[in-house]
C-alpha cells in the first residue's frame, strides 16, 4: 500500500484525482466502484461437516479399527464388527460436534465495520452504506464515529481517534492533517491518517479515502488470518505418533503370531482369528472417544472458571505451554486511565483504588485525607472534573468520551464530587476546545469556585478553568497557588515546578496540568489574550495501571516455568514502566522496540526473543514474527490479547486467548480460549487445569495402555506356550470399553496432585512415554497377564471353556482394581485419598455389574462364549484380581520417583 502519510493533501487528491472541495462525481464513485468492488473484507469458507467426519475419520487408531471391523465382517464376527463402528461412531460424532464451532474470525471483522458513511459528493455530504465508499471520496468525520475505511486526513479539528484495537495505545490519538511525513513511520504514528474499525473519540475532520475493503489495515489483518494455517495441537501430535506406535506393534504381533501358528500346523482360519484377536486388544478402542469426552469435561470445569474454550484439542495445549506472550493494554493493565498522583504547589498526593471504581483515598505522606479540608486538593479535583466533557456511569463502570478525561472524572467521584452536580453548582459559560497547537482546553465557569479569592464578588465570579499539557500550560502561567494565595511564578519556581513534571513523567505517569483565571476577558476574546497570567494549580499524573491480581498470576506462571512477554503498541517507557511493577523486566537487554526488530532477520530475532520480556511499538506483522521466533525455538507459545491486532498472532500461536469483556470479537474468534472475566489471573487457573488435564489423559492413557499390553501378553504367551487361546475378540472388545473405558473415564477427572504448578512445562518434543514409564507398563503387563493365565490354568483343569470363564472373569476385575493404581504415577492411594475420587468409585461399581451380568444372564452367556461359575471359583476370581493393587503399592514404594513425562 503506497505511504499516503508521506504524502500532502494537495498531493494525495492529485493522485486519487478528487476534489478537495466538491468530492467524487457520483459517475466517478460508481466507475471506481466497478473497479475497486465493495467496502467489504473477504470472507474464508471454512469445511463441510462432511469435510470435519473425513478429517475425524482419518486418525490412525480410526483406521486400524475399522480394518479390524471389515476383517470381523469377513470372518462372520458381526458382533464384533458392531462394536467396533459404534465406537467409531461415537468418536467421529463428538468431534464433529466440537468442530462445527467454525472459523468466524472473519465475520467479526466484518462487523468492525462501520454500517453507514458520511460522504461528499458533488458539493453534498449525504450518509450511504460504508461498503460504497471508493478511494477518492471524501468523508465526513466526528465523535462517536467508526471510521469506515483508510483515509488521509484533510481537516482535523481537535480530532482524537482511539486506535487501541489496531495498537494496543488506550490513549486516544491527536490527529493532525497538516502533518506530513519523512520518513516511514508505524502505524500507531500516522497522525494525519485514520483507519477503518477505529473509533473518533473526539472533535471532527474531513479525509480522502486511501484504501476500502482488504486494501485497508483492517483488511491486511484478514489477509494474515486468512494465511495463517492451522496447525496441530502437542496432544495431537503425540497420539497419532503413540496410534502409529500402537498399529505397527499390533500388525507386527499379528504376523508373527500367525505365521508361529502356521508353522505349528494350526488351522489357517484358527490363527486369522487369533490374529485379529490380538488386533483388537492391541488397538485401545475406548482411547478416541475417552480422550474427547476428558477434553471435554475439561472444557466445562474451565468455563465454570471463566476460561472458555473453543477448540477441544487446544484445552491441553495451554498446560503445556512453555511462553505466554500478553498484550498490555487490557490484559496486565486495566485498560482504565486512572488518577495516581496529584501534586498542588505544597502537597503531593496519591490516589488509591483500582479502575472505573469511585471506591478510592487521597493520601498525604501515608495518611488518608478528606479531600473537602485540603483546599487546592479540593480545587485541583473540581477543575479537572468541569474543564471535562467526559461523563462517568458507576453502576455501568463505563466511561463516555475521552479516557483521560474520564480518568480526572474517576477522581472526582472518588473525593465525593459529581461532575453533574458540580456542572450545576458552576455551570460553563463558553468554551475553548482543544487542539493539538495549544496542546489544552479551557472553559469558563461562574460562582464561587476560588473562596480565597471570591472576595464580595461571591456567586458572580467567572472562572477560566485550564487543563493541558505541563510546560505550555506553565508557560502561561504568571501565578502559583499556595495555603495562603496566589504567588508569583518566578523562573526558579517554574524550574522546580517543571522537576516534578519530570518525575511524574519518568514514572510512566501521563501528566497534565491545572490552572485558573479569575474574571477572564469575554468569550468574544482571542484564545491568546484570554489563556494568559493563569495561576497556577497543580498536576494529575495518571496511568493505565497493572492489575491488581496479575503480578501474582504472572509470579505463578514463573515458578511454573513458563516465560511470560509482554508485546504492546505503546510506548517503550510507558511498557517498561508497567512491567517493572509487574516484576517482567529486568535489563536493558530485555526490551525490544519495534523499529529495532525490523532491523533483525528470523535467525537473529531467534536467538535474541528468549531474553526480551517486553517488545514496545510492535504491528501485527511483529507479533507475528515474535510468535514464530519463539516456535523457532521449540517454545510451545500461548498468547493473549484483546484488540483486532492480536488475532493474527493469536491464530499462529499454539493457543490463543481472548479478552472476554474487551476483548474485540475478531480476537474471540481468532483466540482458542476466551477469558470471560478478563483476569490475568484466569490464565494461570486455566494452565493449572490445561496440565491437570494433561497429567490426567496421561494416566488414562497409560490405564488403557497397560490392559492391552496384559491382553497381548496373555494371548501371545497362551500361543508360545502351546494352549488355547484363553479369550475372544468379542470378550476383549468387551473388557477394553466397559470395564477399561468407565474407570479411564473416571480418572479423567482425577482432581489435580498438589505440585501440579511447580513442574516445569512438558517439552514440547517429549512423546507420551520416557523409560520409566516403559518400565511401569510392562512391569504390569506381565503381571497382570500371570495373573489372568493362572485364572486360565486353574480352570483348565476342568474345560477349555471354564478356563476361557475364569480368564475372561478375572481380567476384567483385575482392571478395575488396576485402575486405582493410575489415581497417582508417585503417591500410594492412601495418600491421594480412597474416596477422593467419587466418579472412579462409581464407575467401578457399574462396571462390576455390568460384567458380573454377563456371567450370570443365560442370553449374554451364549453371546459373549462364558459358562455359569461356582462360587469357589468367584473367589477365586476375587482374590486374583486384588493383587494388581497390592502389585502397584509395592511399585510405588520400590520406585518412588514414578514416570516423568519430562
Amino acid at each position: 500500500m503506497p505511504a499516503w502519510y508521506r504524502r500532502s493533501v494537495t498531493e494525495t487528491a492529485a493522485e486519487l484525482a478528487t476534489d478537495l472541495t466538491t468530492g467524487l462525481t457520483h459517475s466517478a464513485a460508481a466507475e471506481r466502484f466497478g473497479k475497486y468492488g465493495p467496502n467489504e473484507l473477504q470472507k474464508q469458507s471454512g469445511p463441510t461437516v462432511w469435510q470435519k467426519v473425513l478429517g475425524q475419520l482419518k486418525d490412525f487408531l480410526i483406521l486400524l479399527l475399522l480394518g479390524a471391523a471389515v476383517i470381523s465382517l469377513f470372518l462372520g464376527e458381526t458382533s464384533d464388527a458392531i462394536v467396533i463402528f459404534l465406537v467409531v461412531t461415537l468418536n467421529t460424532v463428538l468431534g464433529v460436534v466440537q468442530e462445527l464451532k467454525a472459523e468466524k474470525a472473519l465475520s467479526a471483522l466484518e462487523e468492525l465495520a462501520a454500517p453507514l458513511a458520511k460522504v461528499h459528493r458533488e458539493g453534498q455530504t449525504r450518509e450511504v452504506a460504508a461498503k460504497e465508499l471508493v478511494p477518492g471520496d471524501l468523508i465526513i468525520l466526528e465523535a462517536g464515529d467508526f471510521v469506515p475505511a483508510d483515509a488521509r486526513l484533510v481537516t482535523a479539528d481537535s480530532l482524537q481517534v482511539n486506535e487501541s484495537a489496531l495498537t494496543g495505545e488506550s490513549v486516544p490519538v491527536e490527529k493532525e492533517a497538516e502533518y506530513t511525513a519523512a520518513e516511514d513511520l508505524p502505524l500507531g504514528d500516522q497522525k494525519n491518517m485514520v483507519f477503518k474499525g477505529t473509533i473518533v473519540t473526539f472533535g471532527r475532520g474531513r479525509a480522502l479515502v486511501t484504501g476500502t475493503g482488504m486494501d485497508t489495515e483492517l483488511g491486511r489483518i484478514a489477509g494474515l488470518l486468512q494465511a495463517g494455517p492451522e496447525e496441530k495441537t502437542p496432544l495431537q501430535k503425540r497420539l497419532d505418533s503413540f496410534g502409529k506406535q500402537i498399529g505397527l506393534l499390533a500388525i507386527g504381533v499379528c504376523l508373527f503370531i500367525f505365521l508361529v501358528g502356521m508353522l505349528r500346523g494350526n488351522r489357517f482360519y484358527e490363527m486369522f482369528l487369533v490374529a485379529v484377536s490380538l488386533a483388537v486388544a492391541a488397538i485401545p478402542e475406548g482411547l478416541p472417544a475417552i480422550i474427547t469426552i476428558v477434553l471435554a469435561l475439561g472444557v466445562q470445569r474451565m468455563a465454570g472458571q471463566k476460561a472458555i474454550i473453543r477448540r477441544l484439542p487446544a484445552v491441553e495445549t495451554l498446560g503445556s505451554a512453555t511462553v505466554i506472550c500478553s498484550d498490555k493494554t487490557g490484559t496486565l493493565t486495566q485498560n482504565a486511565m486512572t488518577v495516581r498522583r496529584i501534586v498542588t504547589g505544597t502537597a503531593d498526593y496519591a490516589v488509591t483504588g483500582e479502575g472505573l471504581k469511585a471506591a478510592g483515598e487521597f493520601r498525604r505522606d501515608g495518611a488518608a485525607v478528606v479531600v473537602k479540608d485540603q483546599p487546592l486538593l479540593d480545587l485541583i479535583i473540581k477543575i479537572g472534573a468541569l474543564c471535562n466533557d467526559a461523563e462517568f456511569l458507576p453502576e455501568e463502570a463505563q466511561i463516555v468520551g475521552d479516557p483521560t478525561e474520564g480518568a480526572l472524572v474517576v477522581a472526582a467521584a472518588k473525593a465525593g464530587f459529581s461532575r453533574k452536580e458540580l456542572q450545576a453548582a458552576y455551570p460553563r459559560k463558553w468554551e475553548y476546545p482543544f487542539d493539538s497547537v495549544r496542546k489544552r482546553m479551557s472553559t469558563v465557569h461562574q460562582g464561587d469556585l476560588v473562596p480565597m479569592l471570591a472576595g464580595e464578588a461571591g456567586e458572580d465570579h467567572r472562572w477560566l478553568l485550564v487543563k493541558g499539557a505541563p510546560d505550555l500550560v506553565l508557560e502561561n502561567c504568571k501565578w502559583w497557588l499556595g495555603t495562603d494565595g496566589p504567588q508569583e511564578l518566578t523562573a526558579d519556581r517554574k524550574a522546580e515546578l517543571l522537576k516534578v513534571n519530570q518525575e511524574l513523567a519518568s514514572e510512566a505517569l501521563r501528566v497534565l496540568a491545572f490552572a485558573f483565571r479569575p474574571d477572564p476577558p469575554a468569550g468574544s476574546a482571542p484564545v491568546e489574550e484570554v489563556e494568559k497570567e493563569l495561576t497556577f494549580v497543580g498536576f494529575m499524573g495518571m496511568l493505565d495501571p497493572p492489575r491488581p491480581e496479575a503480578k501474582a498470576a504472572l509470579r505463578v506462571c514463573q515458578e511454573a516455568g513458563i516465560a511470560v512477554k509482554m508485546i504492546t503498541g505503546d510506548h517503550r517507557d510507558t511498557a517498561v514502566a508497567i512491567a517493572q511493577q509487574l516484576g517482567l523486566a529486568g535489563s536493558e537487554d530485555s526490551v525490544l522496540i519495534g523499529a529495532e526488530l525490523d532491523a533483525l532477520d528470523g535467525e537473529e530475532l531467534a536467538q535474541k526473543v528468549d531474553r526480551v520480556s517486553v517488545f514496545a511499538r510492535v504491528s501485527p506483522e511483529h507479533k507475528v514474527r515474535i510468535v514464530d521466533a519463539l516456535k523457532q525455538n521449540r517454545a510451545i507459545v500461548a498468547m493473549t490479547g484483546d484488540g483486532v491486532n492480536d488475532a493474527p498472532a493469536l491464530k499462529k500461536a499454539d493457543i490463543g486467548a481472548a479478552m472476554g469483556q474487551t476483548g474485540t470479537d475478531v480476537a474471540k474468534e481468532a483466540a482458542d480460549m476466551v477469558l470471560a472475566d478478563d483476569n490475568f489471573a484466569t490464565i494461570v487457573r486455566a494452565v493449572q487445569e490445561g496440565r491437570v488435564i494433561f497429567e490426567n489423559i496421561k494416566k488414562t492413557v497409560y490405564f488403557l495402555l497397560s490392559c492391552n499390553l496384559v491382553e497381548i501378553i496373555t494371548i501371545f504367551s497362551a500361543i508360545l506356550l502351546g494352549w488355547p487361546v484363553p479369550l475372544y475378540p468379542i470378550q476383549i472388545l468387551w473388557v477394553n470399553l466397559v470395564t477399561d473405558s468407565l474407570p479411564a473415564l473416571a480418572l479423567g477427572v482425577e482432581p489435580p496432585e498438589g505440585d501440579i504448578m511447580k513442574r516445569p512445562p512438558l517439552h514440547p518434543e517429549q512423546g507420551l512415554f520416557d523409560r520409566k514409564a516403559r518400565l511401569l507398563l510392562t512391569v504390569f503387563g506381565i503381571f497382570i497377564a500371570g495373573v489372568t493365565l493362572t485364572a486360565f490354568r486353574i480352570g483348565l483343569r476342568e474345560t477349555v471353556p471354564k478356563g476361557e470363564t475364569m480368564a475372561f472373569a478375572t481380567l476384567g476385575l483385575c482392571q478395575l482394581v488396576h485402575a486405582y493404581n493410575f489415581r497417582s504415577l508417585t503417591a500410594s492411594l492412601w495418600q491421594r485419598g480412597f474416596f477422593q475420587n467419587k466418579q472412579l468409585l462409581g464407575a467401578s461399581a457399574a462396571s462390576t455389574f455390568l460384567h458380573l451380568i454377563v456371567f450370570f444372564t443365560p442370553g449374554l452367556r451364549g453371546i459373549f462364549r462364558a459358562e455359569l461359575l461356582p462360587l469357589g471359583d468367584w473367589v477365586i476370581v476375587f482374590g486374583l484380581a486384588l493383587t494388581p493393587l497390592l502389585m502397584g503399592e509395592i511399585w510405588k514404594r520400590v520406585a518412588k520417583d514414578g514416570p516423568e513425562s519430562d
